[in-house]
């Protein structure tokens, strides 16, 4: 792999702007190159006639007659010889600033490269191309220079939380204790350095000699920080039972410890994202230098090298300092001394993509164009689709099945969705929050959602098999149970507690669907409404959750009749509550971050979801009962819903639709190459959100096509366009990553000071 490549893909994506623009480089150095080639084959075609060759060569000899002589020892040693003057391309020096608060012992210097040969022929090129390189450099020092002044404030702020942990942790394990503390114990007293202590190669006396004994009156000036992330803690503050006073109890303990082990590990991530991104550019400048030197024949790079190696970036040793310090302090007060497990989790391993995944998906899919080719057969075999019995299969077998269909549609799509923000380096498991090393590839989406449709398939198949073979009619009952058997089956392995099946990962999305659930008693995070926005397109599987409930729970299921349910007014009435749950849940996270203060354009998204609500109602009700009435309110709120929520989609979401942009009606930064497809997004979006005008027009009563398989039809657009929304929406929410080069997670830290001003 080139350079290039290699150095794109091992940037931070967040940083990407801070890194050298080594391709801009590159381009300046080919426009040089050019040159160069054109002025070689000028000079073949019309050789210079003022001298030839031979005397060139010999009016060099005779100048280098009058040279000092070199010695027919070295003399160099570890020096190396020193250029002449005539030999020198370049002079690099250091620019202060002017501003006098800068003019210390520790100011800021912008570096210029003086470039001696621009009088020469072609010399402009190569002019141009020393400013880009400065501009470049001076980018990515200063860039270095605040990142390290940042890492160095926040380890000043988890110094002083160190301090009010241990001193707490002496308080709740010694009740009796007073300040300054001594333990008795073989284990001797606390160390309060932390950030601040040596590494762990210093002896032992040595290593006492920067001790300080753990002192409580720090206790006397913190609060706890009391966060309202839990159904329990939003009621007390409501009632302002929320407390931040410390109580001394080893609940408290535990809170704090859990806070700052996971405050260390993201600071950890920054300080390695920073070590990583010194080396990379002080690589990229020797790299680019190297072609400089080789294309035009000169010896610059000695001379720039030089700079960089002496420059902050180069010689700043603090981030490598911090990292030995962080992990020494994380492995003794987080890991009881075990390093082995501390730097598990401080530098968790890369996943490893294996083989056996590729082959399953293969199989999987392969298997599934099998049993879709065998099921059309038996269908047109027995002609099903002429049998009196078509409306009995559809009204009742193909909603059981058809809810697997809009999982897998969805899975498929997720699939899609991760395969392109990888290729576009976007990074979607920092932004939706996925533990380090275990968010899933698309290669393991597409494993689950082929592994899932082979075993809807080969229900379906068996379900006909069963059906139509007269051997198995008395065991009729048995063949409508293969359905609820797969759901169940489905279910359970979503709730599996044993290491399978990807369990980090059902977990996470098990606490995302349950803070979903206990809106808005839980804080809200992007993972949480970005699976709510998912939940809203599934509105149809949450019809077909209620359709087992009731077929199987109250209709005659052995007879294969779902009468008794439609014809019910009470399922009529829960047919209208679960399709507004999913949007409900959005609009509480809504109120939610609104009173939170986060975003008071909550508002109006709250705003939307209402109107959202009220379509859905009315368009429901109209399917039910008909009349010019309720059409004309179905059709006048879902089309003020449309506008309201394709407006949402495509300006507040995706950040599009900038009139002023770099990119006309679209935004300044956009990652897909081809804008085209942004536009065709757009137009997507609006035609998919009118699938309502399906109810309203009545086209579900379509000859050539089944009710049941219209509804379905109109579901799974409304699932490929949350695909597509996906994408952009996650595209958003990394650029506005990058633009404030967050490339961590922020971690709320326990303590704070008691006037709550400040945080420790």
């Amino acid at each position: 792999m080139k350079f290039g490549k290699e150095f794109a893909s091992q940037m931070v994506p967040e940083w990407q702007e801070a890194y050298m623009n080594y391709n801009y480089l590159k381009t300046l150095l080919k426009e040089i190159l050019i040159f160069k080639q054109r002025q070689t084959r000028s000079n073949k075609v019309n050789p210079p006639k003022s001298s030839s060759p031979s005397k060139v060569a010999s009016l060099r000899r005779r100048v280098s007659l009058f040279r000092a002589f070199s010695g027919l020892t070295s003399r160099y040693g570890h020096n190396s010889p020193k250029k002449d003057k005539e030999d020198e391309v370049i002079l690099v020096s250091a620019m202060h600033q002017s501003d006098e608060e800068e003019q210390s012992e520790d100011s800021h210097s912008n570096y210029q490269t003086i470039f001696l040969r621009s009088s020469e022929e072609g010399g402009e090129f190569e002019l141009v191309f020393f400013r880009g390189l400065d501009y470049e450099f001076n980018k990515v020092n200063q860039f270095y220079r605040n990142k390290v002044e940042e890492v160095k404030k926040h380890a000043e702020e988890l110094n002083m939380q160190m301090d009010a942990f241990i001193a707490l942790r002496i308080k709740v394990n010694h009740p009796n204790a007073v300040s300054p503390f001594v333990n008795d114990t073989k284990k001797g007293s606390y160390p309060m350095e932390v950030i601040h202590e040596e590494s762990q190669e210093k002896n032992l006396e040595d290593d006492r000699k920067d001790y300080k004994i753990a002192s409580l009156e720090v206790l006397d000036n913190i609060k706890i920080n009391t966060t309202t992330t839990s159904p329990r803690s939003t009621i007390k503050s409501l009632f302002h039972m929320l407390r931040s006073d410390l109580h001394y109890n080893k609940k408290e303990l535990k809170d704090a410890q859990e806070k700052l082990k996971r405050a260390f590990i993201e600071f950890h991530e920054k300080l390695r994202y920073l070590k990583n991104y010194a080396f990379l550019n002080q690589l990229a400048f020797s790299k680019i230098m190297k072609k400089y030197d080789k294309i035009t024949s000169r010896n610059a790079s000695d001379a720039y090298l030089q700079m960089v190696e002496e420059s902050y970036l180069s010689h700043s040793d603090e981030v490598t300092k911090l990292l030995e310090r962080v992990e020494s302090a994380f492995v003794k007060h987080f890991c009881n001394g075990n390093r082995h497990q501390g730097m598990d989790m401080l530098r968790p391993k890369a996943k490893k993509d294996g083989h056996w995944v590729t082959f399953f998906v293969g199989c999987f899919f392969g298997c599934s164009l099998a049993l879709i080719v065998a099921i059309v057969l038996t269908i047109h075999a027995r002609n099903i689709f002429k049998s009196p019995l078509r409306d009995q299969y559809m009204n009742t077998l193909f909603p059981l099945y058809s809810l697997f269909g809009f999982l897998v549609l969805h899975m498929l799509m997720y699939a899609g969705n991760v395969y392109y923000w990888m290729r576009y380096r976007i990074n979607y498991s920092f932004i939706i929050g996925f533990k380090p090393g275990t968010e899933l590839g698309y290669k393991e989406v597409l494993l689950l959602s082929s592994g899932l449709s082979v075993l809807t398939l080969a229900a379906v198949l068996s379900n006909l098999e069963m059906d139509m073979d007269q051997r198995t009619q008395t065991y009729k009952a048995l063949t409508e149970l293969v359905p609820v058997g797969l759901l169940i089956a489905v279910l359970l392995i979503t709730i599996c507690p044993f290491d399978i099946f990807y369990r980090t990962t059902r977990f996470f999305l098990l606490v995302c669907l349950w803070h979903c659930i206990c809106a808005p008693f839980y804080t809200v995070t992007l993972p949480d409404f970005f699976l709510g926005d998912q939940l809203t397109s599934q509105v149809q599987l949450f019809r077909d959750l209620q359709f087992y409930v009731c077929y199987y729970g109250w209709g005659d299921f052995k007879k294969r009749d779902a009468g008794t349910c439609e014809n019910s007014e009470v399922y009529k009435t829960i047919f209208i509550v679960i399709a507004v749950i999913p949007y409900w849940i959005r609009l509480l996270q809504c109120i939610r971050r609104l009173c939170e203060g986060r975003d008071s354009t909550q508002a109006l998204n709250a705003l939307k979801y209402f109107s959202i609500i009220v379509a859905v109602v009315a368009r429901t009700i109209y399917s039910q009962r008909q009349g010019m009435t309720m059409k004309i309110i179905a059709a006048a709120t879902s089309g003020f819903a449309t506008i309201f929520a394709t407006y949402w989609d495509i300006v507040m979401d995706w950040g599009l639709l900038c009139r002023n942009s770099e990119n006309p009606w679209l935004r300044d930064k956009l990652i897909l190459p081809n804008r085209s497809i942004y536009f065709i997004a757009m137009v997507l979006n609006v035609l998919l959100r009118l699938a309502w005008m399906q109810t309203v027009m009545d086209f579900t009563d379509a000859p050539f096509l089944h009710r049941k398989a219209m509804i379905a039809l109109v579901a799974s657009l409304e699932i490929i366009r949350r695909g597509i929304w996906n994408f952009f929406r996650l595209e958003n929410e990394h650029l506005n990553n990058v633009g404030k080069f967050r490339a961590v997670k922020s971690v709320p830290l326990p303590f704070s000071y008691e006037d709550g001003n400040k945080v420790l």
